[in-house]
């Protein structure tokens, strides 16, 4: 069984891109990843949570040590990435956090994938 992992799918896109891979493929293994900050919602996933190919794993691409255990542990076959800071007054009251996530936490993502997918 294919595993694709989706970051930040209990946001209001991404749980969406969830939704439609959990019901749309039922042969993938379709793992949630989000931090749960103030954009997340699990209550969006309600209706797909029981799944068989579904699985919520609550954590923060902005952790190196954390995402390269996760592909690990998973070793997902594919990322749909989606977990990013996007609100615009938030940018302004708090711009490092916009720099962590968005291009620190992608940077983690990238060379996690690559380390299993590459061996390097």
């Amino acid at each position: 069984m294919k595993k694709i992992l989706i970051t930040g799918g209990a946001g209001f896109i991404g749980s969406h891109v969830v939704r439609l891979f959990v019901q749309q493929y039922p042969q993938y293994h379709i793992y949630n990843l989000d931090a749960l900050t103030y954009a997340g919602n699990l209550e969006n996933l309600t209706d797909i949570e029981n799944e068989p190919n579904y699985t919520f794993i609550k954590g923060d691409i902005v952790s190196e040590e954390a995402m390269n255990k996760l592909f690990a542990k998973h070793q997902f076959d594919s990322v749909i990435h989606l977990a990013a800071e996007s609100h615009v007054d938030r940018s302004i009251s708090d711009p490092l956090s916009f720099i962590r996530t968005n291009i620190l936490g992608t940077v983690n993502l990238l060379n996690a994938a690559k380390s299993i997918w590459h061996g390097n």
